[in-house]
């Protein structure tokens, strides 16, 4: 049998080196390969001489161009003992990406995530990709000592991860995500953490408009119990992983985010749904992707179901 293919969108650009050079680490610790993919389109314009016709610019150029940045990043993972395949396919890149994302294990990209509300949505590769793709996504900032990097300023180097942060809110998205990070901290023989979150401090939150004889404490409590029940379902037989759990007050989206600036990988669920309604990630996925400090991987219904038709 073919080993796993981690695939990863190769753009040129530092974002894209820097999460080229965490999925080579991560294609080491699982024996996976890796498919280094660089997509380009161009439009047509409608050229009145031609009768109604349509011009098409010359690629050439283009191509060349995709080539070597392709050959640059085949070179930079170059003696590390994996198995790289290097395509230039022309279409748009996310359309692309989520095609051959049936036959990956695993996508990487890459974002600045320079934040702020013109970076409110990410690249459309970094925000589609992870909605609509056939296995888990991560998507690796570009960030540095909590601030984004400016897009020419040197890669920063990848860290093994040794600390994973799990979102659970008892979903069956949560539950996909739960397994998949616990394979990973199997992988990586990292620290794992399981948090739940719920927003009932006074005055805030969805709960905010419970009697004031409702005991928060009693809930917390409540949550803490509803989520060991689901890790420990988990983890029945496994004996190679230890999983932290935490019920906390707050959002999912703050408490994973916080949690993202002294953590190696953050784990979250998303329904996934495809079509209209799958362009927008669940709102707590959709949050972390934006302002986590560290990289996301996001899980959704569509890749665990295959992964398990697998």
């Amino acid at each position: 049998m073919p080993r796993p293919v981690i695939l990863v969108g190769i753009d040129g650009s530092t974002a894209g080196l820097h999460a080229l050079d965490w999925a080579a680490a991560e294609a080491a610790a699982r024996g996976w390969a890796l498919r280094l993919v660089c997509c380009y389109s161009l439009p047509s314009f409608t050229a009145a001489s031609l009768d109604g016709g349509y011009a098409a610019l010359d690629d050439t150029a283009i191509l060349e161009g995709a080539k070597a940045v392709l050959a640059d990043a085949a070179a930079r993972v170059a003696g590390r003992g994996l198995e790289v395949t290097a395509n230039v396919v022309t279409g748009d890149a996310a359309g692309v990406l989520v095609d051959l994302s049936r036959e990956a294990g695993l996508a990487v990209v890459g974002t600045r995530g320079r934040g702020g509300f013109a970076d409110r949505l990410l690249g459309t590769v970094s925000s589609a990709l992870p909605a609509h793709a056939y296995c888990p996504t991560v998507v690796v900032p570009l960030r540095g000592h909590g601030r984004a990097l400016p897009d020419e300023e040197q890669v920063p180097d990848v860290q093994p991860v040794r600390r994973i942060v799990v979102g659970i809110d008892g979903s069956p998205q949560a539950e996909a995500a739960l397994r998949v990070a616990i394979q990973e901290a199997a992988t990586w023989g990292a620290e794992l953490t399981a948090v739940a979150g719920v927003p009932i401090g006074a005055g805030t939150g969805i709960l905010a408009w419970l009697p004031a004889s409702v005991d928060h404490e009693q809930i917390l409590a409540d949550i803490a119990e509803g989520l060991n029940v689901v890790v420990d379902r988990e983890l029945a037989g496994r004996t190679d992983v230890v999983v932290k759990r935490h019920a906390l007050d707050g959002t999912g989206a703050q408490l994973l985010t916080e949690f993202s600036q002294a953590t190696d990988l953050i784990v979250v669920g998303s329904r996934g749904r495809g079509g209209f309604t799958g362009l927008l990630l669940g709102s707590t996925s959709q949050a972390v992707l934006h302002h986590a400090e560290c990289a996301v991987m996001v899980v959704t219904h569509r890749a665990q179901a295959l992964a398990e038709a697998r």
